[in-house]
């Protein structure tokens, strides 16, 4: 055990994680759908199946798949599936809310809901124990720091121009990216239940002699998967809409290596959250590490928030305005603690 190790290995997944979508700003002439579908491409196909050939013992990964239950494969592929509306609208929300303030929203929701929605769904009773209710005054505390943070996402609208707010974020609306960020939040929660469907598929690659610390790659396949096939066929749907297909053939040489090469990098960088997530928490003692994904939620909205200030998400709001966005950030970041105390 070694706490400081642990949380190390966290804050670099937190920091890829918080900071994916600056790649994107180096982007050109390519439709959303378009840059998002090929970081999905590095994210939920290349990268996991990459990870687990490294990390896994030579020659296993292909026996344990095999002998993985088809139903522990199906159900994971199910519940990323539908972690991928949350991955899909996570997207939309930075798009119309920016990296701070859509980060903020959806990580604090996927932080509350990821915890509530699993007793929910069991049918416990969160008024009859200690841990249930602050696991619900959690979850309250989560609304209250999105609320705050969505007002100062209001007075940003009123005080900014509409060349200042186009500027920082070409289609910022406020709310439309909230509400699409709240539905992103939500649905994410099902990443939980993936790992949960998965844990036969880890149990055989222990079984291998792969290393706890990288147990987890095993099943990310699967749970990837299912959430890139969402992405895909949406992005799909909108290149055909828009006849943004021929984005991928209509730019040069140069201007394509150039898209592939930051769409990748971003890919990349959002899937090391979960392995380094996996690492860091391994190294935590017992009794924190229940934490370990406050820890993860937390870092990705402070730095999300570094990074709307390096990208002037913020630029022309008033003294006010900040005060009540750095108030709200601090209640969100308390509140995915509280949630997971619970």
């Amino acid at each position: 055990m070694n706490p400081l190790a642990g949380i190390l290995l966290i804050a670099l997944g937190s920091l890829g994680a918080a900071s994916f979508y600056v790649p994107f700003k180096k982007v050109r002439l390519w439709a959303w759908e378009s840059y998002w579908i090929s970081q999905g491409v590095a994210a939920w196909l290349i990268a996991p199946i990459l990870f687990a050939f490294i990390f896994v013992p030579k020659g296993e990964l292909m026996p344990i798949i095999h002998e993985a239950p088809s139903s522990a494969k199906l159900m994971a592929m199910f519940f990323g599936a539908l972690w991928g509306f949350g991955g899909l609208t996570f997207g939309l929300s930075i798009r119309y809310l920016g990296v701070a303030l859509g980060q903020s929203i959806a990580l604090g929701l996927c932080a509350a809901f990821g915890t509530l929605i699993p007793p929910v769904i069991a049918g416990d009773n969160l008024f009859s124990s200690t841990a249930g209710i602050l696991t619900i005054v959690g979850v309250s505390i989560t609304v209250v720091g999105i609320a705050v943070i969505g007002y100062a996402g209001s007075l940003k609208s009123k005080e900014m121009t509409e060349e200042e707010k186009r500027e920082a974020i070409k289609e910022f609306a406020l709310k439309k990216g909230i509400l699409i960020a709240i539905f992103a939040g939500i649905m994410s929660a099902c990443f939980n239940f993936g790992f949960e469907s998965g844990k036969p598929i880890e149990n055989i690659a222990l079984a291998h002699g792969t290393n706890p610390l990288f147990q987890k790659n095993t099943s990310l396949i699967f749970i990837l998967f299912g959430g890139f096939i969402t992405n895909l066929l949406y992005c799909g749907y909108l290149n055909i809409k828009n006849k943004t297909y021929r984005d991928y053939i209509s730019v040069s040489g140069n201007v394509l290596l150039n898209n592939l090469f930051f769409t990748f990098l971003a890919g990349f960088l959002w899937f090391l959250q979960f392995h380094f997530f996996g690492m860091g928490s391994s190294k935590l003692p017992h009794g924190m590490a229940v934490f370990g994904w406050s820890i993860l939620m937390a870092l990705n909205i402070a730095i999300s928030n570094i990074w709307g200030i390096f990208l002037n998400e913020w630029k022309g709001a008033k003294r006010k305005t900040l005060i009540i966005l750095s108030i709200g950030i601090i209640i969100l970041i308390l509140s995915t603690f509280v949630v997971k105390l619970g």
